[in-house]
């Protein structure tokens, strides 16, 4: 007997989604903290892997049409590897979390690129919604007295590694959502992209001199629970997405931010001041008036 998935159903399966990718910054540095950035990260994209192919199926290379399987595959591995070792290599929880936000700069990317990929039409509201995304992350990173970007070159300065993979992140993930749009033809490539990012992070933890993984039963939990939300994120948001209310998973999505701060801070236990959630505000309000920006103008040519 077939399962008949309703819109309901598939848009409460976006949300859900969008609250498992908000878990997804604390998560990941709590493993990294338990088995080495490289490590950790290494073991959460493989527990992924297994996980979507129990839920998704293993890949099927021939389904994919070529240009997206190349163009596509690199894209994904190159982001959540910048991501994920972002956060490993952040100085310190609350750094981490600070990274977190950069990264959530790939929406309002995601608009900038589309107009200059696919031809997407704006209005004029995206130029502030850019630039109020963009002084939320100065704010956020300019530490306690807000907005300063002396103070914020110079916590830039202490970690160059970890913001320049945060922000070259978003630029790329921007990439991938610019090319999958383009190039997919409604396939998800996800699971084998997941193989990839397990297999290229593998290859750097043995050619490198990272430490022996320490295997514990708190730690092996805690890594299956992030693969799991990872990997139960993007089947259950393919399924948002094909199936449910686009409108609704489109406006929640950009609340991540929120949820993933609020959460990171919880789980880390980390204390996080005024500044930084007026920054992450900022940042969530520039990426809803980009999105608003380009709803109901369709591409050039369309």
């Amino acid at each position: 007997m077939q399962f008949t998935i309703g819109r309901n159903m598939a848009t409460t399966s976006g949300l859900l989604a969008v609250l498992l990718w908000g878990t997804v910054v604390g998560l990941i540095r709590s493993v990294s903290e338990n088995f080495g950035p490289v490590g950790g990260a290494a073991l959460i994209y493989t527990a992924g892997s297994i996980f979507l192919v129990l839920l998704l199926g293993f890949p099927r290379l021939r389904a994919f049409p070529r240009s997206y399987l190349i163009v596509g595959s690199l894209l994904f591995v190159a982001y959540e590897i910048c991501l994920s070792l972002s956060l490993g290599y952040a100085a310190d929880r609350a750094q981490a979390i600070e990274l977190g936000i950069v990264n959530y700069l790939w929406p309002c990317f995601t608009v900038v690129l589309a107009m200059l990929i696919n031809g997407q039409r704006a209005s004029a509201w995206v130029a502030p919604g850019i630039l109020l995304s963009l002084g939320g992350i100065v704010w956020v990173v300019g530490g306690s007295g807000g907005l300063s970007w002396e103070r914020t070159v110079a916590n830039v300065s202490s970690n160059p590694l970890s913001y320049g993979l945060a922000f070259s992140g978003a630029v790329i993930w921007a990439l991938y959502c610019n090319v999958t749009r383009r190039y997919a033809d409604g396939k998800n490539g996800v699971a084998l992209f997941f193989m990839l990012t397990a297999a290229a992070l593998w290859t750097k933890y043995l050619l490198g001199a990272e430490p022996a993984l320490a295997f514990t039963w708190p730690a092996t939990l805690e890594l299956g629970v992030t693969g799991g939300a990872m990997a139960a994120g993007y089947a259950l948001w393919n399924v948002g997405i094909l199936k449910g209310n686009l409108t609704l998973l489109a406006t929640a999505s950009y609340f991540t931010p929120v949820f993933s701060t609020f959460f990171a801070a919880v789980w880390l236990s980390t204390r996080l001041g005024a500044p930084f959630w007026q920054g992450v505000a900022m940042v969530t309000a520039g990426s809803l008036i980009c999105w608003a920006a380009t709803r109901n103008r369709p591409a050039r040519g369309v």
